[in-house]
């Protein structure tokens, strides 16, 4: 394709692009507010009143705490609070949900610039997301974490390794579970395929929200169970601050 035909199909794309913001405006998905120009997935306040955490700034936070009472965590971080029926909430629905999957990547390349600052996540060899079983990936199309880690890995410059842990069990949805009922129903049901991939490595766990820990925990232990020698540090994209550290 000549130069002309590429400035023509850009300025066509671009054409196309104004047309559909025209008729179709982004919305803001945590107000619902229509997105101004310039504005990025989230409008002006929402971005600044956003309750974000600030624990990827410091070396011991009440995420690393908890995770390091069940396995020996070396980094655990979360990016921002959400409260049940807040707007924050419904934007953790809208991606997981409701096919937004383009802001679990936004978002991933956000907390991952801020991690990239922070120099705690500097040595991070590979980028773990949790798994989805093979069935609720095909029902939903695909896996927010899986997502959310890429946009991390852009911004980390480190590589998501996807396939090697998996879901062995398709359990139920951990939603509306009892403390509990949530470390029963991931009891056992990760696995790793080619444990050599990891041995001697630095992997970041990554999952959308931690609320009780289970499963980060569950993938944990299956690691070190099976890995040889590699260290394991946590993300998440958002935190309940009321079921992991018995708060409002």
């Amino acid at each position: 394709m000549n130069r002309t035909a590429k400035r023509l199909a850009s300025e066509a794309e671009q054409w196309a692009k104004d047309l559909f913001r025209l008729f179709v405006p982004p919305c803001c998905p945590v107000c619902g507010r229509v997105l101004e120009e310039g504005e990025r997935f989230l409008c002006t306040a929402c971005r600044w009143e956003m309750p974000l955490t600030g624990w990827w700034k410091t070396q011991e936070n009440p995420m690393q705490e908890r995770l390091s009472d069940f396995f020996p965590v070396c980094r655990a971080s979360a990016f921002f609070y959400y409260q049940k029926g807040s707007g924050y909430d419904r934007l953790i629905h809208r991606f997981k949900y409701e096919g937004k999957a383009s802001l679990s990547r936004a978002f991933g390349e956000w907390f991952g610039e801020e991690l990239r600052r922070s120099e705690y996540y500097a040595d991070v060899d590979l980028i773990v997301p949790v798994p989805l079983h093979p069935y609720r990936f095909l029902k939903r199309g695909y896996n927010q974490a899986e997502i959310f880690a890429f946009g991390l890995g852009k911004k980390l410059k480190a590589k998501v390794c996807r396939g090697n842990l998996v879901r062995k069990t398709h359990n139920p949805t951990q939603t509306r579970r009892g403390e509990k009922e949530r470390w029963e129903n991931v009891d056992g049901i990760f696995a790793v395929r080619n444990p050599d991939r990891f041995r001697n490595r630095h992997l970041l766990l990554v999952d959308d929200v931690i609320t009780t820990g289970a499963t980060l925990v569950s993938c944990a232990e299956t690691l070190l169970s099976r890995v040889e020698n590699c260290r394991i540090s946590a993300v998440t994209l958002a935190v309940s601050s009321r079921h992991v550290f018995g708060k409002g």
